[in-house]
């Protein structure tokens, strides 16, 4: 394939198309543009792994207030965006569930928005560093099979295009949104909004592209403040206000609170830059986040006297419960991160190979929590707390690749090559404040912290052999080091030292495919794939009152074997696609929790000795559905995931792996009622599944659990004009509540509305 740039200009002119019943065959030409268009200007090795892909023109047909609401329809997978503006939004994807993060890989235009620092809720990609107004399409690849990406593949990758203008254009958008939450002691609307307004243009070789996208939510209570119901002794205080119910293991508790919302504002300004030289184009990206997030808890209880009851024992129709001051305690969090991205790419020489070259640089500027020990409202309360705080944290990576598509001189043969390099920091400290509204650090808490880095070196040859046949065989060649782990132990004043390790991991790949005569093709993939632990997994140890949390710095990698069959049949319009995957990884790391009889949560990240996962999926994709103006998107997954060995507690062997439903299913369908009107409806469904290994925790609907859900969506599109649109969007329409441990957000409307000139 030749180096060529793919015309931009005529893409624009496709999306501001005003004839929306021949929408879908745009849409389809767009696809062929962007491929081209995108920042890999050659084929990549994606053929190798099931990949599916939304534009922005389809997204059209979603209520996309952060850009992860693309993908929350694709196959096999599952974003937790407990509620808009979340910064918690961990993705699972086939046999990765959404707590092993690691697993999962999201690029922006090459530049890598996953974060290999901290793992489960702290572990999910940086989202936030992308608008949805920006995004161009995004693409699914599913498994490691392509040796272009590192075991933290395992589950998939997210690549994600965006936008960089051709010509001179302005854009704004704005969209409302509410919420209406009804759960315990929370009867009430929660609101919501997000302003967008960039600025592109083209100055002969020079492309621009800035812009500033804010989010302000306040979100429903994502965590329910409760202890268990016991017996009353004498003496207790009788209350009023509170709930009976049941953990989500069966356990009888009594909820008395719950965290309160979210009040979350997030401001992102971002730079692109894209200059062309010749045949080469370079190009520059800046993005700065600023991030305020503020939480303030709702007591339930009240004494006999209508007051506010904040702590000690209990008594509520008739059983007692301890009710702990710290369960009331308010939290605010700033954080200010910066992501630098530079890239560059071109052909070298004339005989058809192409360079890329891609560099990232991320850095956590200021990422400070401050949390009271006492709420407010408390007459205790004396502002005394804790304060932690992020330092010399972030990343670099640099990735380097050549490829072409007549490799020695050959039209039936590829070959793509590459190195890759990244360095990994973090450190949390952690403090005791006299005064935590000033961010007073009174006293050293703790300390943890440490580095981690990367060098590998990858190659994949493909090769026609055949009318129908073709083969690609890929190799990556990684070598992993830990260094300068630390921790300091507040009880102790004592600081222990990790010793530095190196390991290595030889990762084959291997794809077979066949397209006979007529609309079938076939491939089997299978590869090895190796996940070294992230810095958190080696280094992050904690004390607090009531739980500890202990990492292992002598993990071994995760290694994985995992194939992929798959059958396509082409239709009008689009494709009906099988797939049958199988996963065996051994030495899983998992996070693995104990509650000792003093009530103390002890957690480790301890590795399971194998879970096997066996899945089938099935994907309907098409657009003018029997030539009318109705787009399908269908799917529908059946996953078996299983501990298979685990010599540290055979007793779990035999269990379904947490957070993994058995059955995920997605269908949304787009009708184009007219060149100004269109209409979808979305339907998303999960079973229940488990968040315990010990698979105990079968209770449902309540805070905890991992509950089956089916939510239906609604979105209704106008454009009065070819460069304005306006949006209304009604999400789990039948106000379905269900539980992801913390709740699902209920019933949702969205209003939106954009404008171009």
């Amino acid at each position: 394939m030749t180096y060529k740039k793919t015309p931009l200009a005529f893409a624009l002119s496709l999306v501001l198309s005003p004839c929306l019943s021949v929408a879908a065959e745009a849409a389809a030409e767009l696809d062929e543009l962007v491929v081209e268009g995108s920042s890999t200007q050659a084929p990549t090795t994606h053929y190798t792994s099931p990949t599916t892909r939304i534009t922005d023109i389809e997204a059209e047909s979603i209520s996309v207030t952060t850009v992860e609401d693309f993908i929350k329809y694709e196959p096999g997978m599952v974003v937790r965006r407990r509620y808009i503006g979340d910064s918690n939004g961990v993705v699972g994807m086939r046999g990765s569930n959404m707590f092993q993060t690691t697993r999962t890989m999201v690029y922006a235009d090459g530049l890598p928005l996953h974060y290999l620092l901290q793992t489960r809720f702290s572990g999910a990609p940086r989202w936030s560093l992308v608008a949805p107004d920006e995004t161009k399409a995004v693409e699914v690849v599913y498994g490691p099979f392509s040796a272009e990406y590192s075991g933290n593949a395992m589950g998939g990758v997210i690549n994600i295009e965006t936008k960089l203008p051709q010509k001179r254009e302005f854009h704004a958008e704005s969209s409302f949104f509410a919420q209406d939450y009804n759960h315990l002691g929370t009867d009430k609307t929660f609101e919501g909004n997000r302003q967008f307004f960039s600025y592109g243009d083209k100055y002969n070789d020079l492309s621009l592209y800035l812009f500033h996208s804010r989010l302000e939510n306040e979100s429903q209570p994502q965590s329910i403040r409760y202890n268990t119901s016991k017996p009353l002794a004498g003496g207790e205080t009788v209350v009023t206000g509170a709930y009976t119910g049941q953990t989500s293991t069966g356990g009888d508790i009594i909820n008395y609170a719950d965290s309160g919302g979210e009040d979350v504002i997030t401001n992102l300004t971002k730079l692109k830059l894209g200059y062309e030289f010749g045949d080469w184009l370079a190009r520059l990206t800046l993005a700065y986040e600023d991030r305020d997030k503020e939480t303030d808890p709702n007591n339930y209880l009240l004494d006999a006297s209508g007051n506010p009851f904040w702590s000690g024992e209990a008594s509520f129709n008739g059983r007692a419960v301890t009710v702990r001051r710290s369960h009331f305690s308010v939290s605010e969090q700033n954080r200010e991160t910066m992501l630098v991205g530079v890239g560059l790419e071109g052909p070298i020489g004339t005989n058809g190979w192409i360079m890329e070259a891609n560099f990232s640089y991320f850095d956590v500027m200021e990422d400070e929590n401050r949390q009271s020990d006492e709420n407010p409202d408390d007459p205790t309360y004396d502002r005394s707390g804790r304060v932690t705080e992020y330092d010399d944290t972030g990343w670099e990576t640099l990735d380097l690749k050549a490829h072409t598509e007549r490799f020695l001189g050959r039209n039936d043969m590829s070959f793509v090559a590459g190195y890759h390099y990244d360095h990994y920091s973090l450190e949390i400290h952690s403090y005791n404040s006299s005064d935590y509204t000033t961010g007073e650090k009174t006293s050293r808490r703790q300390s943890t912290g440490g580095d981690t880095f990367t060098h590998a070196i990858f190659g994949q040859w493909g090769w026609d052999f055949a009318p129908a046949w073709d083969l690609a065989l890929g190799a990556r060649y990684e070598q992993w080091k830990m260094e300068d782990g630390f921790y300091y132990k507040y009880s102790t004043s004592e600081m222990e030292n990790y010793k530095d390790r190196t390991e290595r991991g030889f990762s084959p790949k291997a794809s077979l495919g066949f397209t006979p005569e007529g609309p079938w093709k076939y491939r089997y993939s299978v590869a090895r794939a190796y996940r070294f632990p992230i810095v958190e997994e080696l280094y992050k140890n904690e004390e607090a009152t009531n739980s500890t949390s202990i990492a292992d710095a002598d993990l071994e990698p995760e290694i994985g074997i995992h194939h992929n069959l798959m059958a396509e049949r082409r239709i009008p319009g689009g494709f009906l696609r099988f797939n049958l995957y199988r996963e065996v990884i051994d030495d899983v790391i998992f996070q693995q929790r104990i509650t000792l009889p003093s009530s103390t949560t002890v957690s480790s990240f301890l590795p399971i000795d194998e879970v096997t996962t066996t899945g089938l999926e099935f994907m309907l994709q098409q657009q003018r559905v029997l030539n009318t103006n109705l787009d399908i998107r269908f799917n529908v997954t059946y996953t078996d995931s299983e501990v298979t060995q685990h010599d540290a507690d055979p007793s779990v062997e035999g269990n379904t792996m947490p957070r993994m439903p058995e059955w995920r299913s997605n269908l949304l369908l787009s009708y184009h009622i007219n060149t100004m009107w269109d209409s979808s409806v979305g339907i998303r469904y999960a079973s229940n599944s488990y968040g315990r290994l010990d698979n105990t925790d079968d209770e449902e609907q309540v805070f905890g659990a991992q509950d089956s859900y089916t939510f239906v969506d609604l979105k209704l599109n106008f454009r009065p004009t070819k460069e304005s649109r306006i949006g209304f969007g009604i999400d789990n329409v039948t106000d379905e509540k269900a539980f992801v441990y913390h709740p699902w957000a209920q019933r949702s409307f969205y209003v939106e509305g954009s404008i171009g000139f």
